[in-house]
């Protein structure tokens, strides 16, 4: 699978000082089928895959009505990086706290 775009950060279990990396990649747009997405539909439909290496999370697939759109949904990992900082505290490389 070839990435298009990619965010590194770094992560610490919450309680913990010691951070390791974490990084998010996009994959290339893809067409995908009814069974990808799980309904059907007319025209063509386009997927982008989000994998996050450095954390036992599984990656997955965002879908959108064109390969733009697939694009705009999978780089917004806002939402992601919300749900992982339940258990995670995650800073930017430069070490900064992700969120203020």
């Amino acid at each position: 699978m070839k990435y298009i775009a990619e965010r590194k950060l770094l992560f610490s279990k919450k309680n913990s000082h010691a951070t390791k990396e974490v990084v998010v990649k996009i994959s290339e747009p893809f067409v995908a089928t009814e069974n990808d997405v799980g309904f059907s539909f007319d025209g063509v439909m386009f997927g982008c895959h989000v994998e996050i290496e450095g954390l036992n999370e599984p990656g997955f697939n965002i879908y959108g009505m064109d390969s733009l759109q697939a694009i705009n949904l999978a780089s917004s990992i806002e939402s992601l990086i919300e749900r992982l900082s339940r258990q995670y505290d995650f800073y930017w490389e430069t070490g900064d706290p992700y969120f203020e």
